[in-house]
């Protein structure tokens, strides 16, 4: 009865086809990112990422991909600690949204946790400059905090561009 609890329970885990089942709150967030897509991957690889997949078995196509800033960009920090957003970006290099998952600033709702703040980097090139004051807006009194986010999500971004956004490289 032990080993059936525990195949069972493996099962539930890694899932059917060998990987990890997708913790039902990240897809959702995942999907507030990529709202078109109908599957994603667990995050792997090197730097960790997630995949966003629209179609079925062999007819998927990837959408683009997403990560955790303070995957990529561990030392970077706001005014009180690390903020962690997960950023989606398109393989046409071009981010996707935004979604502000922790963070420890004292004043969270002038900062980085506004809907502004969010907004602005949709549809966003990775190549854009990244500044705040001039192509991002100051929307919040946390300079220290926008600054940071703001260069939290650009170097993240161009990171997984660099490394998955060949040009005439199909993922």
């Amino acid at each position: 009865m032990r080993f059936l609890t525990l195949t069972l329970l493996f099962v539930a885990v890694v899932g059917l086809h060998g990987q990890p089942a997708l913790d039902p709150m990240v897809r959702d967030r995942l999907a507030g990112l990529f709202p078109a897509a109908t599957s994603f991957s667990p995050k792997e690889g090197s730097p960790p990422h997630f995949k966003a997949y629209i179609g079925d078995g062999d007819e998927r196509t990837l959408l683009g991909y997403a990560f955790y800033t303070t995957d990529l960009e561990p030392l970077e920090r706001g005014y009180d600690g690390p903020i962690q957003i997960l950023v989606g970006v398109d393989v046409n290099a071009a981010i996707t949204g935004v979604l502000v998952v922790r963070h420890q600033e004292p004043y969270g709702s002038f900062s980085v946790d506004t809907p502004e703040f969010a907004a602005q980097f949709v549809r966003k090139s990775i190549r854009d400059r990244f500044r705040v004051g001039a192509d991002i807006d100051a929307v919040a009194t946390a300079t220290i905090s926008m600054r940071s986010a703001s260069r939290a999500i650009r170097n993240g971004s161009r990171r997984i561009a660099k490394r998955f956004l060949v040009p005439g490289d199909p993922k």
